[in-house]
């Protein structure tokens, strides 16, 4: 599973992403929301793990974005400044969890899973009412994907 992990805490996200690899991830730092967009309109991720808290735009604008360049990301949010009101922001974005800092590793990698067995689950209904069929649509459909992805990025579309 790939995932894309944005914290400007370096230590924290050191040593998070360390421990998530020896459970058996694939992660992606990045130290600002910034740098997790950009990454996002490189590459796809399973599931996002954003911090709210961030120099720069923080983790409510990053989930837009992030749901902009790729809808069926999960994004889980993880903070040290937990409240109602942020959550209820979050919200507008599905997050699809919410998580205070500290957060415990086993409720961290649950939250994880889950988050990626409910984009799996979202994933087949996108499928199921998808209407291209053709031979050649999976190959086009990710070319016109990427394409799409930078028009967002570099803000060409409206």
């Amino acid at each position: 599973m790939k995932l894309l992990f944005i914290d400007d805490e370096q230590t924290f996200l050191k040593y998070i992403s360390k421990r998530l690899a020896l459970d058996g991830f694939t992660v992606k730092t990045t130290f600002s929301g910034e740098e997790g967009v950009e990454a996002a309109a490189r590459e796809d991720f399973d599931v996002a793990v954003v911090d709210l808290k961030m120099p720069g735009i923080d983790g409510i604008e990053v989930q837009k974005r992030l749901k902009e360049l790729q809808p069926l990301l999960p994004c889980i949010v993880l903070t040290g400044y937990g409240s109602v009101e942020n959550a209820l922001e979050s919200g507008k974005y599905n997050a699809f969890k919410f998580l205070s800092k500290p957060v415990d590793m086993d409720t961290l990698v649950e939250t994880i899973q889950a988050a990626y067995e409910y984009r799996k689950e979202q994933e087949k209904l996108a499928a199921g009412s998808s209407s291209e069929s053709s031979e050649g649509a999976g190959r086009d459909g990710a070319v016109k994907k990427a394409f799409k992805k930078f028009r967002k990025l570099y803000g060409v579309d409206k």
